[in-house]
């Protein structure tokens, strides 16, 4: 008897995990995009919610996916709660599902053969065929389980009577309560517990009361597994995790206090000899009600969840939550934009140092004005925050088949490069050899507060950046390849020494590398995004485009005043 009880749950939980596995690796991408389009507002955001949970057989996908464009900066938390409510109220299908086909039409002779022919598909079948035989299969073993189940409870019934088991008093709905809550956690299911309860009811082991209080128990307990969920995480998972669990303790306190008529209005709906559909309208509705209590106040409800779980201060990897690696498109797109958020702080800084080190430049007769307390902090989270992109994006894999969500992935990785040599030229003073008593300077006289304009006007990183720094670092390669021919020929005049002269073109070739890495990270950033302007360059280290030779002293140039022809970029060595 036991035995079979968990041999039917067993099956259940297996059909539901394949049916959902199934449905949104079909769906790829077209089940995020949908959500992130309708969540706009929050009415559509409940709707598109529920609408999602129901299709999948998944609140946790839909809470995943929330917690996802929550990270990566595509929702705020107000417009993300409408999804929460949507969730909630979609995983109460799985009991219409249940009431409706499962307990009422026999499906046994149809549900083996589903299962057969969704193996066969997902063994034979390659790409949406195959995931949509795991989906075919999961759905008939849902039926299965339901059909194992409906044995299992037949035995308990007659051995059970409902008359012992507590529903009257503080006691004994409390006990039920809990119980329903233990079941929930216990399976890491609440459509298993509803299921469960469902059958044990058609069977006759449990009556109405007992039923509706299990009920509330597992809707409760969805919250224990959010919890659990949110130890450790980011300050978007542990804030969805709050939502859930004070909707759910909302909800379940409206369905005790309205238990009598909630339940007289849902037996006149489902007829009092329909126990089963009955509960799976009772769950339905004391969920709608939560939606419609909570509705008006959405937004104070979303401002009280941010008091309660508050975030100190935005970091630079704010949007890397581990949970969502597992949904690449998402976590390319919180990677990118970490990413944008590292290179606008990195180059911020070197805009500044240029400025500073420029002929002329306000910083140069008294100093530039300290950059903020917070702009220190972010300074010095840079080099940590590369490196924690980097160990995020080690957890993702996209598919190069999806070439959209492949190329993405591979531009962030590539901008990525790029800030981590800006970085490396930040962190370290250039020289021209080691222990050098004369270090080079940053950057040329010519090229110091040209750099410092240009960062300026390409900030903070959007479209057109990459336009910007690009005509930048064609104008800087020419002007390395022009001055480095006239300062050997003045070194070759005698008219400066020959270090002096080395420390001139290691510095010219600083600012060459600087601009040259600042537009591949801007458009790459660009691409990613899926706005780039430019097509691919050479990806090397920097250096000089070849063209014909300049002679002269004057570091003041054409290429000072930014009026430089623009040429094609070609590749560096």
């Amino acid at each position: 008897m036991i035995l079979t009880l968990l041999g039917g749950i067993g099956i259940f939980l297996v059909g539901m995990i394949l049916l959902s596995d199934g449905l949104k690796a079909a769906a790829g991408g077209a089940l995020r995009s949908i959500l992130e389009r309708f969540a706009r507002t929050p009415a559509r955001a409940t709707l598109s919610g529920a609408a999602v949970t129901a299709l999948v057989q998944s609140s946790s996908a839909t809470t995943l996916t929330t917690i996802g464009f929550v990270s990566a900066g595509l929702l705020t938390f107000p417009q993300a709660v409408g999804l929460i409510f949507g969730a909630n109220l979609g995983t109460t299908s799985t009991g219409w599902l249940v009431s409706v086909i499962g307990l009422r039409v026999s499906v046994g002779a149809l549900a083996l053969p589903l299962v057969g022919i969704g193996a066969l598909l997902r063994l034979l079948g390659r790409g949406r065929w195959a995931h949509g035989g795991m989906a075919i299969a999961g759905f008939g073993l849902i039926f299965v389980g339901i059909d194992v189940l409906q044995t299992g409870m037949a035995d308990v019934a007659d051995r059970l009577d409902p008359g012992r088991i507590p529903s009257t008093g503080f006691v004994g709905i409390l006990l039920l309560v809990l119980a329903g809550t233990a079941l929930t956690v216990v399976m890491q299911s609440s459509s298993a517990a509803v299921a469960t309860t469902l059958t044990a009811l058609h069977a006759g082991g449990i009556g109405l009361e007992q039923a509706a209080l299990l009920v509330v128990g597992q809707n409760l307990g969805t919250s224990i597994k959010a919890i659990l969920a949110a130890i450790g995480g980011g300050v978007p998972v542990r804030r969805t995790a709050a939502a859930h669990t004070l909707f759910n303790l909302i909800t379940a306190g409206l369905a005790l206090a309205l238990l009598p008529l909630l339940l007289r209005g849902s037996v006149g709906l489902s007829g009092a000899q329909d126990p089963a559909l009955a509960i799976a309208i009772f769950h339905s509705s004391f969920n709608l009600l939560g939606v419609l209590v909570l509705f008006p106040v959405l937004g104070r409800f979303a401002a009280l969840v941010e008091r309660l779980v508050p975030e100190v201060r935005p970091s630079l990897t704010r949007n890397l939550d581990p949970s969502v690696a597992r949904l690449p498109d998402i976590a390319v797109e919180s990677a990118r934009r970490s990413t944008m958020g590292v290179a606008d702080v990195l180059l911020g800084a070197l805009a500044r140092r240029a400025e500073v080190e420029g002929e002329g430049a306000p910083g140069a007769a008294g100093g530039r004005a300290a950059p903020s307390a917070d702009a220190a902090s972010d300074l010095r989270e840079v080099t940590p925050a590369l490196a924690a992109i980097r160990a995020f994006l080690s957890r993702v894999a996209t598919d190069p088949d999806e070439p959209g969500q492949f190329e993405r992935h591979l531009s962030v990785l590539h901008a990525l490069d790029h800030l981590d040599r800006l970085d490396e030229v930040r962190r370290r003073p250039v020289s021209a050899d080691v222990g050098d008593p004369a270090p080079v300077p940053f950057l040329t006289e010519a090229a110091a507060p040209r750099m410092a304009s240009v960062l300026g006007e390409a900030l903070p990183l959007g479209e057109g950046s990459g336009e910007v720094l690009g005509t930048f670092s064609r104008a800087m390669a020419e002007h390395r390849r022009t001055r480095r021919e006239a300062l050997l020929a003045d070194v070759a005049a005698g008219r400066i020494d020959v270090e002096e002269g080395r420390r001139r073109i290691l510095a010219l070739k600083e600012a060459d590398r600087l601009a040259y890495h600042a537009w591949r990270a801007a458009h790459h950033l660009e691409r990613a995004g899926g706005t780039g302007v430019f097509g691919e360059g050479g990806e090397g280290s920097g250096g000089s485009a070849q063209g014909p030779a300049a002679t002269g002293d004057a570091e003041a140039d054409e290429f000072a005043t930014g009026e430089v022809a623009e040429a094609d970029p070609k590749p560096r060595l």
